[in-house]
């Protein structure tokens, strides 16, 4: 059974994708919320650790095609796949070509940041842009950062996967909020990193916002379930604070960057905050 799932926002044709499973240490994942809070939604093996998925976003709007996230770097060799307990049951291209859309249809290519598992097949094997047509839209802090990098970000950034697409000269760096299509706009939203950035969609009175690692599955809408792995984690949750009330006044279609099992959901309020709960 594909995971590839449709959905119209307004006038956009929307389609979630995904780019396999990997597993990171629930602990970090949760930062300081207990474990016998947090495996209640995210159950962990037996090495402590939740099972997650690498999920795109393709969206058609426009008569152009925009592909958020690339998916996860694949020159990483048997002790990287076994690390991260990699599987790729399925990847971005067949979710593209399920959807109609061949690697060179891409017009757009928006990197939320610069991660690895966010960005791994902006190039190919070669090192060669994966999308060749397309200019990759990253915010201007978060190019500074993965070229600055210091001891608590190394690990995250992999040059090859960006570099390439910088020597090519197919980046658009963008400085803080930005319409790229009509009703297609990129977000700041600091605290997994300073420089990355949502996607937010209005459409036909409908509104459909891709988190980023701002919330990076469904299991994370309380506001208190901020990941070790964040630079800036009172940052973060500043930001959680902010736009989570907004995107539920807009009814928000929500999509997550690695929630397992959940394509599209929405939020809920409740007495300490929001959940997040499927929708379809």
């Amino acid at each position: 059974m594909t995971w590839t799932m449709r959905r119209q926002v307004g006038e956009a044709e929307v389609f979630s994708l995904t780019d396999g499973t990997f597993r990171l240490d629930g602990g970090a994942m949760f930062g300081t919320v207990p474990r016998v809070l947090w495996e209640k939604v995210a159950p962990p093996d037996e090495d402590n650790r939740i099972l997650m998925r690498i999920n795109p976003l393709l969206i058609k709007l426009g008569g152009k095609t925009v592909l958020v996230e690339t998916g996860m770097w694949d020159r990483g060799g048997e002790k990287f796949e076994q690390m991260y307990a990699l599987e790729r049951d399925e990847t971005v291209f067949r979710g593209l070509r399920d959807a109609g859309v061949e690697p060179g249809d891409v017009d757009i290519v928006i990197n939320t940041h610069l991660h690895f598992d966010h960005c791994g097949r902006n190039t190919g094997l070669t090192g060669e842009p994966t999308f060749p047509n397309a200019r990759y839209v990253v915010q201007k802090q978060e190019w500074h950062d993965a070229t600055h990098t210091h001891e608590r970000s190394r690990a995250s950034y992999i040059p090859d996967t960006f570099m390439p697409i910088h020597e090519a000269g197919l980046f658009d760096l963008v400085d803080g909020e930005t319409e790229l299509l009509p009703g297609l706009s990129v977000l700041p939203l600091p605290g997994h990193n300073l420089g990355q950035q949502g996607v937010v969609l209005r459409s036909g009175g409908e509104t459909l916002v891709y988190t980023a690692d701002l919330v990076p599955t469904t299991a994370h809408a309380p506001y208190p379930y901020v990941m070790g792995y964040d630079l800036y984690p009172v940052t973060c949750l500043e930001h959680r604070k902010k736009y989570l009330p907004q995107w539920f006044e807009e009814n928000a279609l929500i999509c997550t960057p690695h929630d397992p099992k959940v394509a599209f959901a929405r939020l809920h309020e409740t007495k300490r905050g929001f959940e997040l709960k499927a929708d379809g």
